[in-house]
């Protein structure tokens, strides 16, 4: 096709929802000022993670003919929680209130939450709250634990939980459906969580 005869219509942007950004009108749009105002970081500013790369050596154990989610098991508040679906599409971090209900913890206390979610039937959830709980991803002696923020939502559903951007960003952690595997820093060594193939086809 000419150049000359290829006209822009214009673009298409992702939409997603949440309280990633912040809770309010207000505080999105205080963080796209803080985006137009971003200047690149200069290499001494950044962490001096290890590399993390996926090669044939992460696809042993792995049926490769297949189109599967990434589902992991992740420990939260001292609970082995199956069932947590990586999802690299979500702006923020879900716990159904099933998996909260069966950690028969005592107190905690829910933070607001006024922005619905909207999951792929388009239609909104509103969310119970916000609870920040520790979680960890790994095995001693490369696992990591860190506060996560996890919006609770009221909801039936094949997983207990999802991580999404929001988390692995806390984790600098990298995903990779492909090889069934989600790797992390630890330290100056690579930690790394295998996907449940066959969880992923029961979910």
């Amino acid at each position: 096709m000419n150049e000359d005869n290829h006209h822009m219509r214009g673009m298409i942007h992702m939409i997603s929802e949440g309280a990633t950004d912040g809770d309010s009108r207000r505080a999105r749009k205080a963080h796209g000022r803080r985006l137009e105002n971003f200047e690149i970081s200069k290499g001494a500013d950044l962490p001096q993670d290890p590399v993390i790369s996926f090669g044939v050596e992460d696809l042993r154990g792995v049926v490769t003919s297949h189109n599967d989610a990434l589902v992991v098991t992740t420990t939260i508040t001292n609970y082995d929680v199956a069932r947590i679906f990586i999802d690299n599409g979500s702006s923020v971090n879900v716990l159904f209130k099933s998996t909260l209900d069966q950690m028969n913890m005592e107190v905690f206390e829910f933070e607001p939450v006024s922005t619905p979610l909207y999951g792929f039937a388009g239609h909104a959830i509103p969310p119970l709250g916000q609870i920040v709980l520790p979680l960890s991803l790994g095995t001693d002696p490369r696992r990591v634990t860190k506060m996560i923020a996890l919006t609770v939502v009221d909801t039936s559903s094949a997983y207990n939980g999802i991580l999404g951007r929001p988390s692995l960003k806390d984790f600098r952690a990298v995903a990779s459906a492909y090889h069934q595997k989600l790797k992390f820093p630890v330290g100056k060594r690579v930690g790394v969580l295998c996907g449940d193939q066959k969880t992923a086809h029961r979910c």
